[in-house]
């Protein structure tokens, strides 16, 4: 197994420098295309993020798999896969909504090591390695204290699928708008967990995510002393396309609401 603080450094500077990329283009008239649904949106941006990204992993890590948002599974003839989102948060960014972020993670044989995620307009870099912690611009950060949904913040969003299939999202909604102390829905799945991570969220739930989504903002949430599973509180899968965290202190309250009959 290669040194993880050595793979850390490189998707630190590598999400560093396609953070730069979305920056530069932030703001500009940018060109949007669609992809599932008039929802699901791509931009210029993503693709040359994207690009920057895997050429940069050919070039130091050729032997290594990539599973990418826009460009899906590339092959590799190592233990080794990185998880790329080059612009989670692409409608914000379309609309010049200044909250999206860019994120890379490391799989070692079928376990997230390390996870990456850059603000580049606010100059936040969250990092985590497993059973090293996880830091927000190099200090170390930690879930928070808050020991009872009523008074917990949370965060979600909705799947692409939501105009054709609102019922289950909007029913969990429904039900945590009237338990929690209040709701946020900011548009970057990956960043509401790094807010989950260092204290802003008590606790974070979505539906219809893919790998990229999670694999960062998972491991900085585990790091940060709080939990992360299945809405009924069965072990987290990437494959799944549902995730709950929290900070541990309510993440029962959460799952009772969340499997309510």
């Amino acid at each position: 197994m290669l040194r993880t603080s050595s793979l850390l450094d490189f998707a630190v500077e590598t999400a560093r420098e396609a953070g730069a990329l979305l920056r530069d283009h932030f703001g500009r008239a940018v060109d949007v295309r669609y992809k599932s649904s008039p929802i699901d949106l791509v931009t210029e941006a993503d693709l040359l993020s994207e690009t920057f990204i895997k050429e940069r992993i050919a070039a130091h890590y050729p032997r290594h798999a990539i599973l990418a948002e826009e460009s899906g599974h590339h092959a590799g003839a190592s233990e080794y896969r990185w998880l790329i989102d080059p612009l989670d948060g692409t409608t914000n960014y379309a609309h010049g909504y200044p909250f999206f972020c860019v994120t890379l993670a490391l799989e070692y044989r079928g376990e997230i090591v390390l996870g990456v995620a850059y603000d580049p307009l606010r100059e936040e870099l969250f990092m985590a390695e497993r059973g090293a912690g996880a830091t927000l611009n190099g200090r170390p950060i930690r879930v928070s204290h808050t020991e009872a949904l009523a008074k917990g913040l949370l965060a979600t969003g909705f799947p692409y699928t939501i105009r054709n299939q609102p019922d289950e999202s909007l029913t969990y909604f429904a039900r945590f708008v009237k338990t929690a102390q209040a709701i946020r829905r900011d548009g970057s799945a990956v960043l509401d967990l790094c807010y989950l991570a260092c204290g802003r969220f008590d606790g974070f739930w979505e539906l219809g995510l893919r790998p990229w989504d999670m694999a960062a903002g998972a491991l900085m949430v585990e790091e940060a002393g709080g939990r992360v599973t299945r809405f009924d509180g069965s072990p987290f899968r990437l494959s799944e396309p549902e995730i709950l965290a929290s900070n541990g202190l309510i993440h029962e309250e959460m799952i009772a609401v969340l499997t309510r009959t």
